[in-house]
C-alpha cells in the first residue's frame, strides 16, 4: 500500500510519515523548493519525496501520476491563524486551489483513494455556553481568514463524496501540540521563550497575548493515529472530531511552563501585537463520534506533552557565552 502526505516536512507530515512507516506503507511525500526538511531528515532514505507547487494543476497531475497513492492525506497549508490576518487572500488561495487541484486529479487519476480531508476546530468559531462540548452537528462560525479557508476545504470534500462519490472521510481536530511545533503557535512560543531565558539568551521576561482563550489540546501522535483510523476505516462523506474533551486556558499552559522552568523568578509581560483582530473564546469539543465508530481516544496527557516540548527547545537553544 502507498500513501502520499502532502505536507510531509511540516509538523504533523512528520509524524504520519513516521507512523505510516511503522505500519509497513510505502511513503511518497510532496514538499516545496523551498521546504525545510530538519524534521524528516531522519527518514529521507525510507521515503520518495516528489516537488511540488499544489497550487499548479499540472504540478499536481505530475505528483500524483508519480506517486499512485492508495490513500493520500492533506496536510499541506497555510495552517497558522495569526499569519492569515495579513495575508487573507494567501492562505484562502493556497488552501482551497491546493486542495481542489488534489481532488481533481484524484478524481480522474486514482478515483478509488482513500483521501482524508484536514479540517480545524477553528471552523466552529464563536460558540455559546450552552453549545459546549462541539459536536460534529455544530454550526460554523468561523472567526479568522484561516477558519474560513478550512470550511471551505471541509465543505469541498463533503461536495466531492456526493458529486463523485469519491471516498473522502474529514477530520476536524482540535489543536494539537508537541515536539517539532513551530515556534509562531502559541505553546511551542511560550516553551522557546522559557528555553531562551534558561540559556541566558534574552531576559527572564514572558511576552504573552491573549491568555483567557481557552483550547482543547492532544498530543500530535495521538491525533496522527487518529487520522490513521479515519483513513482506515472512517465512514466515506462523513466528518469526525479529534479532541481531549478538555479546555486549558492559554493562562494554565504559561503557568506550567513556568513552573517547569530551571530560572527563577520570570516575569510575564503583555504584548499588543500578539492579539488578534478576533479570537475564538473557548474551544472543547466532543469526540464520542470518533470514539464510538473507531475506538479512537488520546492516550498521552497533555502535561507529558508540554514537558517534552520544553525539552525540544531546551535541545535547539544553544547556551549563551
Amino acid at each position: 500500500m502507498r500513501i502520499l502526505i502532502t505536507g510531509i516536512s511540516g509538523f504533523v507530515g512528520s509524524y504520519f510519515a513516521e507512523y505510516a512507516l511503522q505500519q509497513r506503507f510505502e511513503v511518497v511525500g510532496s514538499i516545496r523548493w523551498r521546504s525545510k526538511t530538519e524534521n524528516i531528515d531522519h527518514l529521507r532514505d525510507r521515503i520518495q519525496l516528489v516537488e511540488c507547487d499544489l497550487r499548479d494543476l499540472s504540478s499536481v497531475q505530475h505528483l500524483l501520476s508519480v506517486s499512485r497513492p492508495d490513500w493520500i492525506v492533506h496536510l499541506a497549508a497555510q495552517s497558522f491563524v495569526g499569519s492569515s490576518w495579513q495575508a487573507p487572500a494567501e492562505t484562502l488561495y493556497t488552501n482551497l486551489i491546493s486542495q481542489v487541484n488534489l481532488l481533481e486529479t484524484a478524481r480522474t487519476q486514482a478515483p478509488d483513494v482513500r483521501f482524508l480531508v484536514v479540517g480545524s476546530s477553528e471552523e466552529y468559531g464563536f460558540v455559546q455556553d450552552d453549545e459546549l462540548p462541539i459536536s460534529e452537528s455544530n454550526p460554523l462560525r468561523p472567526l479568522s481568514p484561516y477558519a474560513v479557508s478550512k470550511v471551505g476545504q471541509d465543505l469541498m470534500g463533503y461536495q466531492y463524496f456526493k458529486s463523485y462519490g469519491q471516498q473522502i472521510v474529514r477530520a476536524r481536530a482540535f489543536n494539537h501540540e508537541g515536539p517539532r511545533r513551530g515556534d509562531v503557535f502559541v505553546t511551542s512560543n511560550f516553551a522557546r521563550q522559557v528555553a531562551e531565558i534558561e540559556a541566558g539568551r534574552r531576559e527572564p521576561t514572558m511576552y504573552v497575548g491573549n491568555l483567557s482563550a481557552q483550547r482543547d489540546y492532544t498530543d500530535v501522535r495521538d491525533i496522527v493515529w487518529g487520522y490513521w483510523l479515519l483513513l482506515e476505516r472512517g465512514q466515506a462523506g462523513e466528518v469526525y472530531n479529534l479532541c481531549s474533551g478538555r479546555a486549558w486556558a492559554i493562562q494554565e499552559v504559561l503557568d506550567f511552563l513556568i513552573s517547569a522552568a530551571r530560572v527563577r523568578p520570570i516575569a510575564v509581560k503583555v504584548d499588543p501585537a500578539r492579539f488578534r483582530p478576533s479570537d475564538v473564546p473557548v474551544l472543547r469539543g466532543d469526540a464520542s463520534k470518533i470514539r464510538k465508530e473507531l475506538g479512537w481516544q488520546p492516550r498521552i496527557p497533555f502535561d507529558q506533552t508540554l514537558t517534552e516540548l520544553l525539552e525540544y527547545w531546551r535541545q535547539r537553544v544553544p547556551v549563551s557565552s
